[in-house]
């Protein structure tokens, strides 16, 4: 992986770093430039022997990056000066050829179908890490599908839900991010090629033969017009991975919590040097759940400049399309890091389920309220019931008693509901409600994702 800088292997995943790296830049649109030759070989337009000395040449490890990130400085983009170098080369064993390179491409084309390139790759990645991901939360859902945990509800205690439900909400969540990306790849995975203006005309009557040969050698979808300014597949490509980025950050948010030293009910997975404090011994910080929120902080701010850089100008942009170069690898690669950071972390967590017992047990069941008071409102005014049961909690809060036992000693209360009913009302597993329901029901969802290939 070429260094960008220091912080990159936490925050980007390397395989990705190395896809984006300035040499698999070049390498792309060195790709372009071979596939073009021989569609135009096929398509009659130049010699075959031609597009076999230009495709000889489209080998990256053969410029020098630093001559072309200097001439491109100064001429706008980097296609320029690597068409140019690229010429040179081939001109050196064949003259003749080095006229053909790039033959009625616009540098436009270069760049796009190379970052399509780059992107088909880029998915490939995300796919194998979400398929891991999605393993990994399925077995966790399964395994607590009747864990009892506390809801939580504006970072308050709330009535009881169980982890398996709370892992099926990312578990289903992932899934829809992996249908967007699916749904994505066919509207992004295209060639881009319409010469200067988009009309091709420099091929004249071959153009289309052409751009339907190119679109065969990259396999590559063609696409009904050249979209050199309209940029919705590239904002859509931002945005979907944006979404991806945000459902991390939910996970990350909510094991962050869950692991904090008063809550302790999960943890990240511990090992040599990960999660260690330079002055606190003790500590066992979540490293993963940081990295996947530092994305979800991220990425939305660097999806809305591809947003605003919608609008470019008639056939050719001007400051957009040049905004787009850097920040879309830098979504791919954030983006990255986060989904390695939750497969490592959902592969690997720490659940303690006698801690979430226990923090349920420390509400002294205050937190069944809701149905103490629902089932008194069969038999009272429902608003009596709720104040009655809000005096009955504050009483066990104050005396420090579970609230079964407070319910149990009031003579209003046992007007109303038999002891039997009390304790069924405590019991946190008695008030799941469709808990396990849902749990099968994503279960389901994602083993029928399983057996469909889409990648």
């Amino acid at each position: 992986m070429e260094t960008r800088g220091l912080l990159d292997r936490l925050f980007a995943a390397q395989a990705m770093g190395e896809l984006f790296s300035d040499r698999a830049r070049v390498q792309g649109m060195l790709d372009f430039e071979a596939a073009l030759a021989r569609a135009e070989a096929a398509s009659n337009v130049i010699r075959e022997d031609a597009a076999i000395a230009i495709a000889a040449e489209c080998r990256a490890e053969r410029f020098d990056l630093d001559a072309l990130s200097s001439s491109a400085a100064l001429a706008g983009n980097l296609a320029i000066p690597l068409v140019k170098a690229l010429t040179d080369r081939v001109a050196e064993k064949d003259p003749e050829a080095a006229r053909f390179v790039h033959w009625g491409a616009t540098s436009q084309d270069a760049i796009d179908t190379g970052l399509v390139l780059q992107l088909r790759s880029a998915f490939e990645l995300f796919d194998v890490d979400l398929v891991r991901l999605t393993a990994a939360l399925a077995e966790l859902t399964r395994a607590h599908r009747s864990t009892v945990l506390l809801g939580r509800t504006w970072l308050q205690s709330a009535p009881p839900i169980t982890f398996g439900l709370k892992v099926a909400g990312w578990l289903s969540a992932i899934q829809r991010q992996r249908a967007r990306l699916r749904e994505l790849r066919a509207r992004l995975l295209v060639v881009q090629l319409g010469g200067a203006v988009g009309t091709l005309a420099s091929l004249q009557a071959r153009g289309l033969a052409v751009a339907t040969r190119l679109a065969e050698e990259l396999k590559l979808s063609l696409p009904d017009i050249p979209w050199h300014t309209q940029r919705d597949r590239v904002a859509e490509t931002a945005t979907v991975l944006g979404l991806l980025a945000g459902t991390l950050g939910k996970i990350g948010r909510d094991i962050s919590l869950l692991m904090q030293t008063d809550v302790a009910e999960v943890f990240e997975p511990r090992g040599p040097g990960r999660g260690g404090s330079s002055t606190m011994p003790h500590k066992h910080n979540p490293v993963g759940a940081a990295v996947m929120l530092a994305a979800a902080t991220r990425v939305p701010f660097l999806v809305g400049t591809l947003l605003a850089a919608m609008p470019q100008e008639q056939e050719r942009g001007l400051g957009g399309w040049q905004a787009e170069w850097d920040v879309l690898p830098e979504i791919c690669l954030l983006t990255s890091g986060a989904l390695q950071q939750a497969v490592h972390v959902v592969e690997g967590l720490e659940v303690d389920d006698a801690r979430m017992r226990a923090n349920f047990e420390a509400t002294l069941g205050v937190v069944l309220a809701e149905p103490v008071a629902l089932a008194l409102a069969r038999r009272m005014d429902r608003r009596v019931a709720h104040e009655l049961v809000a005096r009955m909690c504050a009483r066990a809060q104050t005396e420090g008693r579970p609230l079964s036992e407070v319910l149990l000693a009031d003579e209003h209360v046992s007007l109303h509901l038999s002891a039997a009913e009390i304790r069924r009302l405590c019991d946190p597993t008695a008030y799941l409600g469709l808990a396990e329901s849902w749990i099968d029901r994503v279960l389901a969802s994602v083993a029928g994702e399983s057996r469909e290939t889409w990648v």
